[in-house]
């Protein structure tokens, strides 16, 4: 056998189709910005989950002879109205708001998955009643009714979760509704439909895999807003409550200092704008990448 016949047949075997999820990795790498933004949520989220490792003291330990020391050797960020150490405070901090703002974005997404799935693909009377109690939810500005339900609920770190999450489900129901309204005519459910598969089986192997994009590029930006509105809950006593150390509870607490100990303000609150700077700008270069637009 020839070399040129030994090629063309190992041609064939190096030719692999490319996933979905790999073409959008390879594009989404070449956007500075995002991979910025994806390293910085990266370094918060290790940051979080190694907080005892890597904080210099307890977040509840005090010394009332350092009270509003400005930044240190010893306190880098400085210390609080009761002498605890803002960098610790900040590190475990990371730890509320961050799971403040992941899990209320998973559970409003969960409950609007599977009601967008229901109104998109069976329409009708449920998509009349499900689209008109959104729209009902939708009349409220969304921090409005998070005060109203946490006012209801009471403060606290589940509670907030439940109050954020409910702002966030007609937002994820309508997008995934569109999404299943532009497939549900296409010939591979009708071909499932007449093998006989269920509606269920339909819409979870089917419908979801091939409508999920939109859902997904909303969560990751919907986290950094989430986070801004926990913290906004918390500086206002309806969030997280202290002793617990939380970014929106910190600069609730500092900001009768903020003339005399403006460090005490600062810190939270640049950590507050970065992280949702990071999930905006990694959200921003998510969408770019799962562009069918820019596929090519």
């Amino acid at each position: 056998m020839t070399k040129e016949m030994t090629a063309a047949v190992a041609e064939p075997a190096k030719v692999r189709k490319e996933s979905q999820a790999a073409a959008v990795f390879k594009r989404l790498r070449k956007n500075k910005m995002a991979m910025i933004g994806l390293g910085i949520i990266i370094i918060l989220i290790l940051a979080a989950v190694f907080a005892p490792l890597l904080a210099p003291y307890s977040y509840a330990d005090m010394d009332l002879k350092i009270m509003h020391s400005g930044p240190s050797a010893a306190h880098w960020f400085g210390t609080d109205e009761l002498g605890r150490d803002i960098l610790s405070r900040i590190l475990y901090g990371a730890r509320y708001s961050l799971s403040l703002g992941i899990l209320s974005v998973l559970l409003s997404n969960a409950i609007g998955i599977i009601l967008g799935s229901v109104a998109g693909y069976f329409g009708g009377m449920a998509d009349n009643i499900i689209l008109r109690i959104m729209d009902i939810v939708q009349s409220i500005p969304g921090m409005l009714l998070a005060i109203v339900i946490s006012t209801v609920l009471g403060a606290g770190f589940s509670n907030t979760i439940i109050a954020m999450s409910i702002g966030g489900i007609p937002m994820t129901i309508r997008l995934l509704r569109a999404s299943i309204m532009g497939i549900r005519k296409q010939e591979y459910l009708e071909a499932a439909t007449a093998i006989n598969c269920g509606k269920v089986r339909i819409m979870a192997k089917h419908i979801f895999p091939n409508s999920y994009s939109p859902l997904l590029v909303s969560a990751t930006m919907g986290i950094g807003n989430t986070i801004m509105q926990a913290a906004a809950l918390s500086y206002i006593g309806l969030g997280v409550q202290p002793p617990a150390a939380e970014w929106g509870a910190m600069l609730s607490a500092a900001r009768s200092y903020i003339r005399d100990c403006p460090h005490e303000i600062i810190f939270p609150g640049l950590c507050i704008a970065l992280t949702v700077l990071a999930f905006n700008m990694f959200g921003d270069g998510l969408r770019d990448a799962m562009d069918p637009k820019l596929k090519n």
